[in-house]
Parts: structure tokens; C-alpha cells; sequence
């Protein structure tokens, strides 16, 4: 299918890599869709150049879609918004939407992470702003270049509201991007926020040359400590051998597209977290959701051993080096203790 045969009207609520991909997936399929960006004078730059050269050169956008910057005249008459803001501006786009909006506007959201204060969720956020109301999230191993460019891809779309789990991943859905559907939010979100943290501490053993042996250790021990937060909070088990889960965690620890992983390899190269941060020019996800995780998991009761160290490495002064003595000299245990 290259055409939608229900045409939503969608805005999309971020013009970084991946709201702008996304957009561009949507409007292909035939979607009217506005790509709303916060700042007017790169809102006029997309709008001039139909293409977003900075996050994806050469990617033109397709006829169906506009770029708006004032956020009012963005969400009116909308039927879905889609939100692809990092997760640190999500309350502060919410508190804007919530007078322009009304309680049927359906949302989404694409962000994965925690907020940094609470350790909430991004559900859990969405509905201490705009109330209780049927919503979903999208996630799974995706990079906005590889959408963009039309490659195929899975995601999973998440929401306890199940005909609308599967409203939304119709929306998404064509022949070379595949959507799933699941009940277990709380899972797929755990999942989104946490393979970002595990994802440095892979690049960073990558780029201390420890090897195959040693990332593969990374990725299974990671996904263990996703699986015991999520299950902690109510997530369920299944999730975490899925897209949003295994899937997200192994595409973002081994493939250099990620912005965790560079930044985990940034600093095996002896690069302070500010410099690496400069030096990929994004916002990485895991630099401050390691905090939030690492709190999270205190809280819970949780064992993190992994994230605990990628938060001493990113906001303690720890060396991988160091970090990587922490992790390895620890006694002989039986595997699913």
C-alpha cells in the first residue's frame, strides 16, 4: 500500500531528525501533515529549502507535507498530534498545547526517555498536563535517516486503549514499514528510556577495543536490567524480547547512527561529556536519562549495575576504565538471580 485510504490530518511536534522523518513517512502515505518547528526561523528554512538539510540532507519532502512554526494555527483542525520533542521539553510543549486543544484531539508521542526531576514516564507526564484522555507511543529500532530514506522498519505502537493502538499503527503502516500494536505502555517506554543509557556504556567498551565478547555481554546483562525496572513497574516480560525492547536495545548499541553509542565511544576517546556532546551536535537521550533510570531504579528496589556506572561515568568523574573494573570484579552468581 503507498497511499492511506483514511487520510488523517496530522501535525507533527518537532522538526529534529526524527519528527522530521516521520513526517515525511506520514505524508507519503498520503496524510495531509504540518511539521511544526518551536523556531520560526528554522520553520522558514524548511519551508524554503523542502528539506531538512541540516538532521537529513537530500531527503526532499514530499507535496503532502507544510511547515508551520506558530503552534496554534499547527494543531487546529488536526485530527492526530504526534509529538517527537526530547523528552526534557515534553511537559513545556504540553503546557502549550493544553489551552490549544480539545479533550478528543487523539495524541502520540515518538519521545523516548524519563523526565529528569520526577522519573516520570512520558504517559505518566502526559497525563499530569492535559488529563486522562486515549493515547499512544511509537517505538522500536529506528533511525530517522534510514525511515526517511524509505528503507523498511518495525515499530511497535503502544497504548492501553487498544482500538486506538490499532488506529495508530494503521496510520503508520505500508508495505516497507511495519507496525505492531501492544497494550503494555509502561513496557515499551521502559524500553525506549533505558537502551539510550546502555547504548554509551557499548560504545564506550567498543571504543576501548574490549570486543565482540564484551558487547555481547553488554546487550544481554542491559537487557536483563531493562527487563527487572520494567516488570518493577509494571511492564510485562514479553515486551522486552520485542521491537521495543531486544530490537531498540541492539540497534542502538551496535550501530554508529546512534548518538548514545557515539557518545559512548566519544568518551572512551578521552572526550569530557560536554565535548562529545558538542562534537555530535544532537541531544543524546542517555546522558541525562541515566540519572533518571539509575534514581528510578534506587526507588524500585532495582539492581542496575551497568546504568549505575554510565551515570558515575557521565555525571561523577568515573573513567570507563574505572567503571569497567566495577563491573567485572564482582563475585561468580548464579545468571537469572
Amino acid at each position: 500500500m503507498t497511499v492511506a485510504s483514511t487520510r488523517d490530518r496530522v501535525v507533527v511536534l518537532g522538526a529534529g531528525s526524527w519528527g522530521t522523518a516521520l513526517a515525511i513517512h506520514l505524508a507519503r502515505l498520503g496524510h495531509p501533515v504540518v511539521l511544526w518547528a518551536h523556531r520560526s526561523g528554522h520553520a522558514a528554512t524548511l519551508a524554503a529549502e523542502r528539506c531538512n538539510r541540516r538532521y537529513l540532507p537530500g531527503v526532499v519532502f514530499p507535496d503532502g507535507l507544510t511547515v508551520e512554526a506558530d503552534l496554534a494555527r499547527a494543531v487546529s483542525e488536526r485530527d492526530v498530534l504526534l509529538i517527537a520533542v526530547p523528552s526534557h521539553a515534553l511537559r513545556e510543549l504540553l503546557g502549550h498545547l493544553k489551552p490549544l486543544i480539545q479533550e478528543d484531539v487523539r495524541i502520540v508521542w515518538a519521545t523516548k526517555g524519563l523526565e529528569q526531576v520526577s522519573g516520570w514516564l512520558p504517559h505518566q507526564v502526559v497525563e499530569d498536563v492535559l488529563g486522562a484522555r486515549s493515547v499512544a507511543a511509537i517505538s522500536g529500532p529506528t533511525f530517522a535517516r534510514e525511515v526517511a530514506d524509505g528503507l523498511p522498519a518495525a515499530v511497535v505502537v503502544a497504548s492501553v486503549d487498544t482500538p486506538f493502538a490499532s488506529e495508530v499503527a494503521e496510520l503508520f503502516h505500508d508495505g516497507r514499514f511495519r507496525a505492531y500494536t501492544s497494550s503494555d505502555l509502561i513496557g515499551v517506554e521502559v524500553g525506549g528510556a533505558v537502551k539510550n543509557v546502555l547504548a554509551i556504556a557499548t560504545g564506550a567498551a567498543d571504543g576501548l577495543r574490549f570486543g565482540a565478547n564484551s558487547r555481547a555481554a553488554l546487550i544481554t546483562r542491559g537487557l536483563a536490567e531493562i527487563t527487572r525496572l520494567g516488570l518493577a513497574l509494571g511492564g510485562q516480560a514479553s515486551t522486552f524480547m520485542g521491537l521495543a525492547g531486544l530490537g531498540d536495545l541492539v540497534l542502538t548499541c551496535t550501530d554508529d547512527q546512534s548518538r548514545n553509542r557515539r557518545m559512548g565511544l566519544a568518551l572512551a576517546r578521552g572526550l569530557s561529556v560536554a565535548q562529545a556532546q558538542e562534537e555530535i551536535g544532537q541531544v543524546v537521550e542517555g546522558v541525562q536519562a541515566a540519572s533518571a533510570v539509575w534514581a528510578l531504579a534506587r526507588r524500585a528496589g532495582v539492581r542496575m549495575p551497568i546504568t549505575e556506572q554510565v551515570h558515575r561515568i557521565l555525571h561523577e568523574g568515573v573513567s570507563p576504565q574505572e567503571a569497567v573494573a566495577i563491573l567485572t570484579r564482582g563475585p561468580a552468581k548464579p545468571e537469572f538471580a
